[in-house]
């Protein structure tokens, strides 16, 4: 919940923490497009993937490091070269889809193009996540709404000033869900370039 007072004269503290609140489902956002493969090798497809190693589950970046030195390939690294079969297993057991290819120090990925279907299915996903998004959004305003009406009931500000607020409160919403939506179109455009 929201820990903000509000008074007729704080419009500054309003709007700096209700930016902290999208600003965090922004991020977010941002965290899951980059797991949204679209062609391109990025580290963010793999250094989620779990792996043995001493008997307890750890992401791939805590053991190795990922590297993509080229557009479709990915180059993982282990810190500790006994620990390679465990990471070529837990990457052929993923949803990736991805055959390791082991030389005893380090393990590429070549990641095939991707057919028209799969970019389809992945446009897909997007939009599931930038609903998702805008759902978080629509999420932190009900709550600082919430508290503005609340705090207008109680008299402990004006009704102008609630009506004020309120108008800001759509503003910053407004650009909140149009940054979604441009960065959803630039990933889109990313899915569907060959």
């Amino acid at each position: 919940m929201i820990d903000l007072k509000l008074t007729d004269n704080n419009i500054k503290e309003f709007e700096t923490a209700l930016h902290g609140e999208m600003d965090k489902a922004v991020k977010h956002f941002e965290r899951e497009l980059i797991t949204i493969r679209t062609g391109r090798a990025h580290p963010a497809l793999v250094e989620s993937i779990k792996v043995n190693c001493y008997d307890t589950l750890r992401g791939l970046k805590e053991v190795a490091l990922i590297s993509a030195p080229e557009a479709r390939m990915l180059v993982i690294e282990p810190w500790d070269k006994s620990l390679i079969g465990e990471i070529e297993k837990a990457i052929s057991t993923s949803d990736l889809g991805l055959t390791p290819a082991n030389d005893g120090n380090l393990i590429r990925l070549r990641l095939p193009e991707i057919s028209t279907s799969r970019r389809d299915e992945l446009v897909k996903v997007l939009s599931k996540k930038v609903e998702e998004a805008r759902i978080s959004i629509r999420n932190v305003r009900k709550d600082f709404h919430n508290l503005v009406r609340d705090t207008e009931k109680s008299k402990k500000i004006s009704e102008d000033h609630g009506r004020r607020l309120s108008d800001i409160l759509q503003k910053v919403t407004d650009k909140f869900i149009l940054s979604i939506e441009q960065m959803a179109q630039k990933k889109e455009n990313e899915i569907k370039t060959v």
